[in-house]
């Protein structure tokens, strides 16, 4: 989910951490992710060559640019393959990629949207297949509770298992911002979307 203080459902710092390559110390983190390489057979004289797919669109390609530095870190070698758009999605759903970044766009801040659409399974925007039981159950769980503090710690449970199980690994969070004239009047910006509140009935303008 987006993180705070965005963000009304992302973990607090202190439940974030202690997720899997989320703590503060970035050379411990490196250092964990060279051991595993290395009980792989992977070291700095024999590091894994991949390539790293994405939409040739800056947008997908400067962050794959970014993913690749970090990735040297721990003995893997990232080659650049940008696609055209046309064939960009046709190749994430047949999943004919190594590593594939890809960008995840929530219509709002909220966890039935983002977790049944992506990450339940055999949703439609789940394009890399991940299936577990477990978290189906605790994504109904969250789904039915009423009382918002009891949710947000099962939103949180749930992450907690995406985060182990590798399901989706976030790279990065977009912020995003709304610009508009001052002689435009009556603009309602949404407090959870960039997408809503599009229909722009009210708005006119004051020339």
């Amino acid at each position: 989910m987006q993180p705070p203080p965005e963000g009304i459902w992302g973990m607090p710092p202190d439940v974030l951490q202690a997720l899997p390559g989320y703590g503060p110390n970035i050379q411990k983190n490196r250092m964990e992710a060279r051991q595993i390489m290395q009980t792989l057979g992977y070291g700095p004289d024999n590091r894994l060559k991949i390539k790293v797919s994405a939409r040739n669109t800056p947008f997908y390609r400067d962050p794959a640019v970014i993913l690749i530095d970090q990735l040297k870190e721990a003995y893997i070698d990232g080659e650049l393959e940008t696609i055209d758009t046309t064939n960009w999605y046709p190749k994430v759903m047949r999943k004919d990629y190594t590593v594939g970044l890809n960008l995840t766009g929530n219509a709002l801040d909220d966890p039935d949207q983002n977790f049944y659409e992506n990450y339940a399974c055999g949703a439609e925007g789940n394009y890399n297949g991940y299936c577990n039981p477990e978290v189906d159950k605790l994504i109904d769980r969250q789904s039915s509770e009423a009382d918002q503090g009891n949710r947000k710690k099962l939103v949180w449970e749930v992450e907690r298992k995406l985060a182990e199980d590798g399901a989706r690994p976030i790279i990065f969070y977009d912020r995003r911002a709304t610009c508009w004239q001052p002689h435009m009047k009556g603009l309602t910006i949404m407090v959870n979307s960039v997408f809503s509140g599009g229909r722009m009935e009210d708005i006119w303008l004051n020339k």
